[in-house]
């Protein structure tokens, strides 16, 4: 159909969309109107407009182009151009599909990491809500933001499987050693222990009453100045006979127990030294000339010495990090060694090698313990996780959880099921391995847990050192607190029982150690 009344150039179908009309804007000048107003405006001398505006043009003062246009784009403003997208956001809007189920909903406002509920949302707002940020974001953010989480839960699946690989030949030697080792030495605690159980409940009544009766009864029996710098760590001989002290000053010490004179000075160290320790058989079977010590620095050297040389016989080389305790197994024959680098190490002295390079905590590794039998070794850093290993067979079979702040100190109960541990949350906890629970918390300290030891003969008694500037000695089982021992003027970095049972020594921030004896 036509539209008529218009002539026919100018005819429109109904069909046909309305012209644009553009606008246009002209530039140069109206060729013969400049020329006209030229004329009139310009006299010059004799002569006329227009040779006037001829010479101008000749002399180049005068510029006059032939004229054009140029088409000017409609622009639409900054509001239009929101209002158009807006429009365009609803559309895509109502083009998504959101699931009805609130829970789905609330699921896919926490993957996009938006708040899963407002004040005053129902479902219905909620869900509208979601379509909104889906237009904006676009509908495939969710299905993204899924499989991301998908392939995050993954893999720290993946990260928590347990994983092998295949050891050294030497490794499994090891390991069946150990077995052949602490199997009978098991059997032999076990039997022991029955003994001890056939015994009347008041004769061992009776027996622990004199124990607790002379604990109470300890009191300073010697001071000792021990070195310039702090004294960090102190270990009795395994003969009673002798006591080494580990300095800040880079230097360890031997002393004369009880009279505390001053044997040798173990020089080597450049550094902080964290730990000296006895070999297990030093000063008993093994000759002055072996090896009957291992000291360990923040450098991450660690030192073997004999009682005859006041030089080490042998470094122990390959840590990178701080080394911060070194612990002898009870055969004397591997040497374990905690590192920063998150892992500890267990060295065969026989084959003269690092055996094992455990990794499995995810911080330092501060201290290491070798269970009685030599079948376990617990281990415990600044992740506030213990671990317990066996070491037959390489796996982790108790982890220790409970802890609020860095295990600094870990010790096992002569009666083999009853491991000790010293935190910076200034409790100690005793952690039942027949169970894997945590038996009883002390709330031993008002500062950090340096040291915790059980009493070496029978386990008694736990001895714990604190930063607080004092040690305690608390009864087991029980956990009452037996004595206090207060005489340091700083920090007792270190705590250890003589294996006779008869004498205490601590170790302090401010350069000395005391003797503690049972009057």
């Amino acid at each position: 159909t036509c539209v008529w009344g218009f002539p026919s150039s100018l005819w429109v179908t109904a069909d046909a969309a309305p012209a644009v009309k553009k606008s246009r804007v002209y530039y140069g000048s109206l060729e013969e109107k400049e020329r006209e107003r030229l004329s009139s405006d310009i006299v010059s001398g004799t002569a006329t407009g227009s040779d006037a505006v001829k010479a101008g043009i000749e002399a180049g003062n005068i510029n006059i182009s032939s004229g054009g246009s140029q088409i000017i784009e409609d622009r639409v403003s900054e509001r239009q151009q929101e209002a158009l997208a807006e429009f365009e956001r609803r559309r895509r809007a109502r083009q998504i599909t959101v699931s009805t189920d609130d829970a789905e909903v609330k699921a896919g406002l926490r993957a996009l990491g938006e708040p899963i509920t407002l004040f005053g949302e129902g479902p219905a707002d909620r869900r509208e809500r979601l379509r909104g940020i889906l237009s904006v974001v676009g509908p495939d953010a969710l299905k993204k933001s899924r499989k991301d989480e998908e392939r995050a839960k993954r893999s720290q699946d993946e990260c928590q499987q347990t994983w092998y690989h295949e050891g050294s030949t030497s490794l499994k030697d090891s390991r069946l050693w150990l077995a052949r080792y602490s199997l009978p030495r098991a059997m032999r605690r076990l039997e022991a222990a029955r003994a001890q159980r056939d015994i009347a409940e008041a004769t061992r009544t009776i027996r622990q009453q004199e124990l607790h009766k002379s604990l109470r009864n300890l009191n300073n029996f010697c001071s000792q100045i021990g070195d310039d710098r702090p004294i960090s760590f102190c270990h009795f001989s395994p003969d009673s006979k002798m006591l080494a002290t580990a300095s800040w000053s880079g230097l360890c010490k031997l002393w004369s127990i009880p009279e505390c004179n001053l044997i040798r000075t173990l020089r080597g160290h450049n550094t902080n030294v964290g730990a000296v320790v006895f070999r297990p058989q030093a000063g008993l079977s093994l000759d002055q000339s072996d090896v009957s010590l291992a000291s360990c620095a923040a450098d991450g050297s660690v030192k073997l010495w004999n009682l005859e040389s006041d030089e080490p016989v042998a470094d122990i080389e390959g840590h990178s990090e701080r080394v911060s305790r070194v612990s002898w197994h009870p055969s004397g024959r591997f040497l374990g060694t905690t590192c920063y680098d998150n892992s500890w190490r267990l060295w065969d002295l026989e084959v003269q090698e690092e055996i094992l390079h455990q990794e499995g905590h995810s911080k330092g590794v501060h201290d290491l313990h070798f269970h009685p039998d030599g079948s376990l070794a617990a281990t415990g850093g600044l992740d506030a996780f213990g671990r317990v290993w066996d070491l037959r067979t390489g796996r982790c079979v108790v982890f220790l959880e409970g802890h609020l702040k860095e295990i600094y100190s870990l010790h096992f109960s002569p009666n083999g099921y009853h491991l000790a541990t010293g935190s910076g949350d200034n409790t100690c906890k005793v952690w039942e391995l027949r169970n894997r629970k945590c038996l009883y918390t002390v709330p031993a300290h008002q500062n950090l847990l340096s040291a915790v030891r059980f009493q070496p003969t029978d386990g008694h008694f736990l001895l714990t050192g604190a930063y607080d500037n004092t040690a305690k000695v608390w009864s087991h089982p029980g956990w009452t607190p037996l004595k206090t021992l207060a005489g340091h003027e700083g920090k007792v970095m270190g705590v250890d029982v003589s294996p006779d049972g008869k004498l205490i020594a601590t170790s302090s921030y401010d350069r000395t150690f005391k003797l503690w004896l049972s009057e």
